[in-house]
């Protein structure tokens, strides 16, 4: 049942913009699933999707890439591990990291397959992240802060 559940969700993240888990336990509910929001929370988890800002500036979940959700585990512990501060400028994201950490965490962020992202360089403890907007910066660090946090 879990297999079942986590591919409809997965199906429909895909076919809707969906913002909360609330509005993911009604879209499973009229699928036929019946779940609380604690079970849909822990799934979220489980299939480890993220937020990200649709066209309209709106958050949704979304998947990782087929590579990156294999890795995630792996991309996370990097990200926890790794990060010690962000700073935004324009739209330029600066990690701070642990001293030779850069490259992995840049090659973390990297593989996440983040739309916002557009490119990182690694020094040794710092990391240079552009995208194309300001918010988009703002956006990223939004996210990988709550990936640290977890």
């Amino acid at each position: 049942m879990k297999v079942a559940r986590h591919d409809k969700i997965i199906e429909l993240i895909q076919q809707y913009d969906i913002d909360t888990q609330e509005e993911l336990v009604l879209k499973l509910n009229a699928e036929g699933f019946r779940v609380t929001q604690a079970t849909v929370s822990r799934d979220i988890r489980a299939l480890n999707l993220t937020k990200v800002t649709g066209k309209e500036g709106k958050a949704h979940y979304a998947v990782l890439s087929d590579k990156a959700g294999k890795n995630a585990d792996r991309f996370t512990r990097v990200l926890v591990d790794g990060i010690l501060t962000m700073d935004v400028g324009q739209n330029i994201l600066v990690v701070k990291t642990a001293i030779g950490m850069a490259m992995g965490v840049a090659t973390a962020m990297d593989e996440l397959k983040w739309p916002e992202i557009l490119g990182c360089i690694a020094g040794d403890d710092t990391i240079m992240c552009v995208t194309k907007t300001m918010e988009q910066a703002l956006n990223v660090k939004e996210k990988l802060q709550r990936i640290i946090r977890q």
